[in-house]
């Protein structure tokens, strides 16, 4: 483990066996680039990171893994897009993904395999999400594999309302003289639903096969739920080369836990793969939705592995 400067900040880097992780565990508790090296030296990027000139809105990036907290993706109150209602019936403020991505942490442990860090929410934040608890993120990092968990705990007297996640950018391609056409996703879904942007609502989403192309287009903005068992891989159609990302430690996730699939262009060099609690605008429709009562805690656990 090293500190080692980019942009104006300090990143700490963790080598691992074969992997090296970089995170900035201070802003967004987020997880930059995991990148491994073969045993004929060459790099394979795990997960992606872009060539940036400056850090000053880290939560835009487009690449490592964004934390999504209390909320997942776009959240509505009767129509309006970034609202939500609270359960006194009060509209507040509610960004895409929620606050996480964009705030301070304070990192409470920093090891040889990995970091925790506490969320410092702001008074933008605590207007947002009206609640006294503590969330934090946990990273485990492995040589072949990473973990982290999300974890709520409800410091007050009444129970908090979250669907929290991850935005796991990875690279893609990550084999020369390959292109995303050479890959193709096994999801164990029951069911596809989609979000319209408009409204807020969820409405049935695209038929698709255990196993799809990356190249189709109908798996972009997907959340597919109903999961049978807890382990989504993706990798080289003809070769051995695969990521495995696996939601909790059961074999079967809860049934409204969604794995969503997205990217932003043909030729993005990345895809995304994100294990969510539930689907976008849970906080309205409640799909999704948990409570942590007072007094409790509640975790999110997810493995992205090598195999």
């Amino acid at each position: 483990m090293e500190k080692v400067p980019y942009l104006g900040r300090t990143l700490t880097r963790w080598q691992v066996g074969p992997s090296t992780f970089l995170a900035l565990p201070e802003k967004g508790a987020r997880l930059m680039n995991w990148h491994l090296t073969l045993a004929d030296g060459t790099v394979r990027d795990v997960i992606f990171w872009p060539e940036l000139q400056t850090l000053d809105d880290v939560a835009k990036v487009r690449g490592g893994n964004p934390i999504l907290f209390p909320f997942c993706g776009r959240s509505f109150d009767q129509g309006a897009i970034h609202c939500w209602r609270d359960d006194n019936g009060q509209r507040r403020a509610m960004p895409i993904h929620g606050l996480a991505r964009q705030g301070d942490f304070q990192v409470t442990r920093l090891d040889e395999r990995g970091f925790t860090a506490l969320f410092q929410p702001g008074e933008e934040a605590r207007a947002a999400y009206p609640y006294d608890y503590e969330f934090s993120v946990s990273y485990r990092f492995e040589p072949l594999s990473l973990f982290v968990e999300l974890r709520l705990r409800n410091l007050g007297t009444r129970p908090i309302p979250w669907c929290g996640g991850h935005h796991f950018y990875f690279t893609l391609p990550w084999r020369e003289g390959r292109t995303r056409a050479d890959y193709s996703i096994r999801i164990p879904a029951g069911a596809t639903v989609r979000q319209n942007f408009e409204t807020g609502q969820l409405h049935p989403g695209p038929r698709l096969h255990a196993t799809e192309a990356l190249t189709n287009k109908d798996l972009i903005d997907v959340f597919h739920t109903a999961l049978k068992n807890n382990a989504v891989v993706f990798g080289e159609r003809a070769g051995s080369d695969r990521v495995t990302v696996r939601l909790g430690s059961d074999r079967v996730p809860p049934k409204q836990a969604v794995v969503v699939t997205w990217t932003a262009a043909d030729d993005s060099p990345f895809y995304c793969v994100e294990p969510w609690m539930g689907p976008a605008n849970a906080g309205e429709h409640k799909i999704g939705l948990h409570q942590v009562a007072p007094s409790e805690t509640e975790t999110f656990l997810v493995e992205v592995s090598l195999a």
